[in-house]
């Protein structure tokens, strides 16, 4: 019997992928084999890849002159190559407001100056903060911001305005949950595992004149963006599964109506645990309501004790994975657009129960 899964990710999978991959398991149109097993220099493999970038490309309008890249190393790996590769003048504007643009942040420090622009640590991430744009270098290789919070649940609600500054995004987590305007990025990058695919692959979507020519450079062969530009990603052997899967959900978010009806049901979604969660004399939400993600949403009961108690009983009535990142604690709730609207239904109900054995 399948559960809720709540986990932030390796996160749910629709159920209709998860079964079109079960029967193609050990052929993969009519190629004779699985696609794990697939050359990835065959013309079946490429056929595969070509196919899920062609789907990614529609689903998110990207315009022409853009490249998908598809890497390994998830995000953690896109806080080396970004710099790597984008800091021409040794500059970068930074907007800490969770862990992983820290990371992204002190990261960038060891190849450059890292200019950090505003932050919400200051309120345990609970927030976005304002910008001030005097305080931006004007004169900056790229801006940076983490557009959606997985662990503290915060997302920005509007783009900061760069100028000529190339914004740069980290979007693992919100990545495919709502139409994006592509042309307003320099570079976007994404691991899988939330609303894309499984673990193992990251997609990298970057501006052409964006991608540097480091031959020659000290940079590493494979954290360089051109080497994948020029190799149609398969310098080496990609995660070749892991691509096969997220052709598998490009086609399912098209079939369902694409990334219009994913944010519709994102929000539908999100109002029914926000709006609990509003009204709860047990449970709170940790974050300020402009600023509250449509994927992720934190909550505490303010006792570590009931939280527990909460969240061992949850696994024994089918809802898992919802606990708190280990850095914070308390619950979270992500519900990516694989999780149905009857997921979080049945989840408050859970929650309205609890609250009134515990209160």
């Amino acid at each position: 019997m399948r559960v809720y899964n709540f986990s932030a990710g390796p996160a749910v999978m629709p159920e209709e992928v998860l079964e079109k991959a079960a029967g193609e398991m050990l052929e993969q149109g009519g190629s004779g084999q699985s696609v794990m097993e697939m050359s990835h220099r065959s013309k079946e493999y490429e056929t595969v890849q070509n196919e899920c970038e062609a789907l990614l490309r529609e689903t998110l309008a990207i315009p022409g002159n853009y490249r998908v890249l598809f890497t390994q190393g998830g995000a953690h790996m896109q806080f080396e190559m970004v710099p790597l590769n984008l800091m021409v003048k040794g500059k970068a504007d930074f907007v800490v407001t969770g862990q992983w643009a820290g990371k992204a942040y002190s990261e960038a420090k060891k190849y450059g100056a890292a200019n950090l622009v505003a932050s919400s640590e200051d309120k345990t991430f609970s927030y976005i903060p304002a910008l001030d744009s005097s305080k931006f270098d004007k004169d900056a290789d790229y801006f940076h911001i983490c557009q959606n919070n997985t662990i503290f649940g915060t997302r920005f609600p509007e783009l900061p305005e760069t100028g000529g500054v190339p914004l740069v995004a980290d979007m693992s987590s919100c990545i495919l949950s709502e139409p994006v305007d592509v042309s307003k990025y320099g570079l976007i990058y994404a691991c899988a595992q939330k609303n894309m695919g499984p673990a193992g692959v990251t997609v990298v979507i970057i501006r052409e004149d964006l991608i540097r020519d480091l031959s020659g450079s000290k940079v590493p062969v494979m954290l360089r963006y051109q080497i994948y530009a020029e190799n149609n990603s398969l310098y080496n052997t990609p995660p070749t599964f892991a691509i096969y899967m997220c052709g598998l959900v490009l086609k399912w978010i098209k079939e369902k109506g694409g990334l219009t009806a994913m944010k519709s049901l994102n929000e539908k979604k999100a109002a029914v645990l926000y709006d609990y969660l509003d009204s709860s004399k047990l449970f709170k939400s940790t974050v300020e309501k402009k600023f509250r993600s449509l994927m992720n949403a934190p909550f505490v009961t303010g006792n570590e004790k009931l939280d527990k108690k909460f969240i061992k009983e949850a696994k024994e009535a089918g809802f898992v994975n919802l606990g708190g990142h280990r850095s914070v604690g308390g619950m979270r709730a992500s519900i990516y657009n694989a999780m149905p609207v009857e997921g979080v239904e049945k989840l408050v109900a859970f929650m309205k129960k609890f609250e009134e054995e515990n209160l």
